[in-house]
């Protein structure tokens, strides 16, 4: 593949991007994509033979971006850092990646008909071995004792709210930058959670 071609299609995910994002699966089209891609239907139809295929490459590379700060948690690092390093780079990520966040709760709320496989094999595998990692440091007494699965639901959850409900939480605040407020509530919400009585 030539640079140019790369280009393009890194145009067209970045277009498919933001109208699957904002219109969801079922209401966006290859002429909605083409259109904000600054092409026509043809050139699109090109590098992607479907709508099916542009949401398929975006769901691959979105996952795997979004499992990686899991992935970085480190069994020999101190819990309490490598928790709430976890929290705070998923809520980087709701604040630089919110159309990505949005992609991919549409996607869950649909059934995940593209992502389920994945979901159910490389997604479930990380989160049992991250949590089989929280359960020693737990068992070691060097954090509170919680369910760690629903430890890392909860991370998500909290964390993704800010990118995915970005209008709810606007409108209570006003114009105000959620994410200072938000990252200070998280960090003292998950120290007590883990065991910091100080926090």
């Amino acid at each position: 593949m030539t640079r140019i071609q790369r280009k393009k299609r890194e145009t067209i995910l970045d277009a498919a991007l933001e109208v699957f994002s904002a219109e969801g699966f079922r209401g966006a089209t290859l002429d909605r994509i083409a259109a904000e891609a600054g092409l026509s239907k043809p050139n699109l139809l090109y590098y992607y033979p479907s709508k099916e295929a542009v949401f398929q490459e975006l769901m691959g590379g979105l996952l795997a971006t979004w499992l990686d700060p899991l992935k970085a948690m480190d069994p020999k690092g101190d819990p309490r850092s490598e928790i709430m390093a976890y929290v705070r780079r998923k809520l980087e990520m709701s604040r630089d990646f919110p159309r990505e966040s949005r992609l991919f709760a549409n996607e869950i709320v649909r059934g995940a008909p593209t992502l389920g496989p994945v979901l159910e094999t490389d997604l479930k595998t990380l989160v049992h071995e991250k949590a089989a990692v929280i359960r020693d440091w737990m068992h070691a007494g060097r954090i509170a004792p919680c369910d760690p699965v629903h430890l890392i639901f909860s991370i998500w959850a909290l964390t993704q709210h800010y990118a995915d409900f970005d209008v709810q939480v606007r409108a209570v605040l006003g114009h105000d930058d959620p994410f200072p407020g938000a990252e200070q509530h998280l960090e003292t919400l998950f120290a007590r959670l883990l065991g910091d009585t100080t926090a």
